[in-house]
């Protein structure tokens, strides 16, 4: 972490150590802070993309079957934006229906393309979510209609972690993150303090996972689903799926904001290796949503 993203999470630090948390958990948790990119559609930024807008493909790429999200320029973005290993230049296209991932199902999809490749316009409705049948209803169809709309400027922001609990196989089922005995603590600080150090996000790329009602990491969740669909031969292309949760991380976390799904979010992560590779045909995705 840069002493200027220490400088900035000072009103953490004070207000952390004003509620009688020690020092030494203060500074180990602040060592875990890690640079993210927020994506707005306001503030004074450099535009690094774009909430829809026409798809652009290369013609022998399949269209993903989830409704389309935004595309980011990589080039556009801020070399120290965040700690991925991302590729420098090209185009990132997400995609995702912000449903709640009954049965650990994959809700979203990443294509990458590469800078210099010869794309396409394609028809986003093409061999995508709108023919399946069972999402034929009109309340689905209104929900894609009212996905976000325009020019996504990116601020470099800081992320600490929201959750602050591992998960058990037994009683008491959860226990403090490793290393950090006042982790429940130091998040609840983080939430009261976050909206003076970072911006509130609609589109988060890298970072830490956020949601309602946290506790548990969601990476932590999406490692789980990937897992469970691996073993199920459902996922993953016959290559390793780990599941070790340190092994992923956070490619980007999407709030919608919209009519009909208050309360959702998407985490879409991958693998450390596979990020390295340029493996994003490997990001799994999931969808918390509180109704």
């Amino acid at each position: 972490m840069t002493p200027e993203m220490r400088g900035r999470l000072s009103p953490f630090r004070d207000k952390a150590i004003a509620k009688g948390i020690p020092s030494d958990d203060v500074e180990r948790w602040l060592d875990t802070a890690r640079p993210c990119a927020t994506l707005t559609q306001d503030g004074d930024g450099p535009v690094v993309g774009r909430f829809g807008g026409p798809l652009m493909l290369p013609a022998d790429t399949p269209i993903p079957v989830f409704p389309f999200v935004a595309s980011i320029d990589l080039a556009a973005l801020p070399d120290d934006a965040t700690d991925l290993p991302l590729p420098p230049d090209g185009h990132l296209l997400l995609f995702a229906f912000p449903e709640d991932d009954e049965g650990f199902a994959d809700m979203g999809k990443v294509v990458y393309v590469p800078a210099g490749a010869a794309v396409e316009e394609r028809d986003k409705s093409s061999g995508s979510w709108f023919e399946d049948e069972e999402y034929q209803d009109e309340e689905y169809q209104e929900v894609v209609e009212a996905f976000p709309r325009g020019q996504l400027r990116a601020t470099i922001d800081v992320s600490l972690p929201h959750h602050h609990a591992v998960e058990l196989p037994g009683p008491p089922y959860s226990e403090p993150l490793p290393g950090h005995p006042r982790s429940r603590e130091l998040a609840e600080v983080w939430q009261h303090t976050r909206d003076d150090i970072a911006t509130r996000e609609s589109l988060q790329i890298g970072g830490y996972a956020s949601e309602e009602a946290i506790q548990l990491d969601p990476v932590a969740h999406v490692v789980v689903c990937a897992v469970r669909a691996a073993e199920a031969g459902q996922w993953g292309g016959g290559g390793a799926v780990s599941g070790a949760v340190e092994d992923w991380v956070l490619l980007a976390d999407w709030s919608p904001h919209i009519t009909g799904r208050e309360g959702a979010t998407v985490h879409w992560a991958i693998q450390r290796e596979d990020l390295a590779a340029q493996r994003f045909d490997r990001t799994y995705t999931t969808v918390f949503w509180n109704p």
